[in-house]
């Protein structure tokens, strides 16, 4: 690897730069996605995608606040949470602990996953509900998925191995999106179902959630999830082949490792369904990725002090690509979270102006989800050692 490494001191200064970027309110757009874009996603005028003759250039989209002081750091273009409701992050968070322990994920590691606080992630990125148990399924899904990447992808302590991660991916597929082998062979997929306590969870949670979805939204959960275990099976070649990627092609990787699997049940969890015409039209999907793509970057921003010298994360690629300081590294990792950012508000307007009121609201959802993120990553233990356990 030709990734830059870490000594504590300069971990703690990372740590303490990307805390500031996340947690500094000051310079952050408004929580509500019709005061960035302005009134163009209160029209009522005619609706549907399909109206090409009424697709018009896009108005120019306004400042959302005055520019904050130059303070020396970059400042974060991304909204704080719609709401905070602490009791009841605290109580999904509760049942889904319970729930890991039941099926068996972070054995011996529980009261750090109850300190990662994923509960009070959903929370914060769905306030269209306060429904516990709608809050709770998604939770699940969620915790799996952390559970996966921690245990078969990214923590060499916790048995990951990437010579292998291929093979396990494809065999935890198919529980996402179930196979039927022949009788004489699928007992042992049985088999593997119940003694892998990460294929139990997702079975346990994509139960859960099919009580709230529809065939269509739960479609399109397992094609994202499909999408994800591509971009860890590449980030895993990086690995055994002992290669940094270019900066380009580690944004193709997390185009596809984005946030895409939790935030694709916006729409599911607020209780309404987004048509598939809609949801799955181009100009659509280009601003649903641009947001998850975005998202993850906050990850990428908050995350790196806290990984091994081996892991990848964009400041890091940058610095090597670009010879810099980690430093230069995130700041640049802002500055393309923001393009992205900007680019994603610019598409909410020409969408509100040829799509449905059901797109606006999923907009706007995507929007209040992304501020939900923010607010969690600024605050949860799993990347904050002082506020708790150490992650899980």
């Amino acid at each position: 690897m030709f990734l830059p490494s870490l000594d504590s001191g300069s971990a703690g200064t990372l740590t303490g730069l990307a805390a500031t970027i996340l947690s500094d309110m000051v310079g952050a757009p408004p929580a509500e996605l019709t005061r960035v874009t302005g009134p163009a996603l209160r029209l009522n005028g005619p609706s549907g995608l399909g109206t090409a003759a009424l697709r018009i250039s896009p108005p120019s989209v306004p400042a959302a606040v005055p520019p904050a002081p130059d303070r020396g750091r970059p400042e974060l273009f991304c909204p704080g949470p719609v709401r905070d409701d602490p009791a009841l992050g605290e109580e999904v968070n509760d049942r889904v602990v319970e729930w890991a322990e039941q099926v068996g994920i972070y054995p011996g590691r529980l009261d750090r996953l109850r300190a990662g606080n994923f509960g009070r992630l959903i929370m914060l990125a769905h306030p269209a509900t306060s429904d516990p148990d709608r809050l709770l399924a998604a939770t699940k899904c969620v915790v799996a998925e952390w559970a996966a990447d921690d245990y078969m992808v990214d923590e060499v302590s916790l048995g990951a191995d990437p010579t292998i991660v291929g093979s396990r991916l494809a065999k935890l597929h198919v529980i996402v999106d179930p196979a039927r082998l022949p009788a004489r062979y699928a007992p042992q997929l049985d088999q593997y179902r119940r003694e892998e306590p990460i294929a139990t969870a997702f079975r346990s949670a994509m139960q859960h959630l099919s009580r709230y979805v529809s065939v269509p939204q739960l479609a399109r959960f397992q094609h994202q999830m499909s999408i994800l275990f591509v971009a860890w099976n590449q980030e895993a070649d990086w690995h055994v082949n002992r290669r940094t990627p270019p900066v380009w092609e580690y944004l193709v990787q997390r185009h596809l490792n984005s946030y895409l699997p939790p935030m694709i049940l916006v729409d599911a969890v607020a209780g309404y369904e987004l048509s598939p015409e809609e949801f799955f039209h181009p100009l659509v999907r280009r601003a649903f990725t641009t947001a998850g793509l975005a998202a993850v970057l906050l990850n990428d921003i908050y995350s790196g002090a806290q990984e091994s010298d081996t892991d990848f994360n964009l400041p890091r690629v940058i610095a090597a690509e670009h010879n810099c300081a980690l430093e230069e590294g995130i700041t640049r990792t802002v500055e393309i979270h923001n393009e992205l950012m900007h680019e994603f508000v610019a598409d909410a307007v020409t969408l509100s102006l040829t799509g449905s009121p059901m797109l606006r609201r999923f907009l706007a959802d995507t929007w209040a989800w992304l501020g939900g993120s923010r607010e969690w990553h600024a605050t949860t233990a799993r990347y904050h050692k002082q506020q708790g356990a150490d992650p899980a």
